[in-house]
């Protein structure tokens, strides 16, 4: 087949942490396809169609990416981010899964692009200078017992944590509950820090201890990164850097 799918990762925001295998790729695009707010972002040109959809449909906008690139169509996937981060690369592979045996001869390929989560850690300083995972609080794919179980033994297991989708206005309590198992799981103040709009030009960080934080820090463009015990905050005429250690 001549068609291919790229399913690319157009950064947290900044136009410059865009990576240049991704903008080289656009450019060879005839058709990108993605949520709204992220197809927005790829400059319209002659010979490129952009397909714009809801944020919960992703199967059906992986199914319609496949079917052009069966067509001979070269088709661009974007995601915030990276693609493989809580976004569209593992929805295209289980559409990939279920769907007709020919897609499967389908050039496919993903592009990295950099997280939330690394660009909102690098702002503060390393707070992932460690063992970490990465927490999606959304329970519109998964059950909330599920998430307040991996919550708990992450804690337990004393790792930094990174939390993406903290509170929504559908689901406000979510992130109020998640506060609440960790400082039960966790027993201290340690730093957590609520990064909102990493890389643009509004971005703001804010750092609390644990015990002060509060659900309202939180929203839908809040990273939010909790430190292990071994977590530590610097001083300076610049502003706190937070940092864990490489030997926590």
């Amino acid at each position: 087949m001549s068609g291919w799918v790229v399913i690319a990762g157009l950064g947290p925001g900044n136009e410059d942490m865009v990576t240049p295998e991704v903008r080289a790729t656009l450019d060879q695009a005839t058709d990108v396809v993605g949520y709204f707010p992220y197809v927005a972002r790829v400059a319209p040109r002659d010979g490129l169609t952009l397909h714009g959809s809801d944020n919960r449909v992703e199967l059906d906008r992986s199914r319609h990416a496949l079917s052009m690139a069966a067509e001979g169509r070269r088709v661009v996937v974007v995601s915030s981010g990276d693609p493989g981060v809580f976004a569209m690369a593992s929805a295209v592979f289980e559409a990939l899964e279920a769907g007709p045996e020919a897609w499967r001869a389908l050039e496919i390929r993903v592009l990295p692009g950099i997280t939330a989560m690394l660009a909102a850690a690098a702002a503060a300083g390393a707070p992932l200078g460690h063992d970490f995972c990465t927490i999606n609080l959304s329970d519109n794919l998964k059950p909330w017992a599920l998430i307040e179980k991996r919550l708990r033994l992450a804690a337990e297991a004393d790792f930094a944590m990174a939390f993406y989708n903290p509170r929504s206005r559908s689901r406000p309590e979510g992130f109020e509950r998640a506060l609440k198992v960790l400082r039960e799981a966790c027993g201290d103040a340690r730093p957590i820090l609520f990064a909102r709009n990493v890389s643009r030009v509004d971005q703001t960080l804010r750092i609390v201890p644990l015990t002060e934080a509060t659900p309202e820090m939180a929203d839908m463009r809040t990273m939010v990164i909790v430190g292990s015990s071994a977590t530590r905050i610097i001083e300076t005429p610049r502003g706190p850097i937070l940092f864990t250690p490489r030997s926590a």
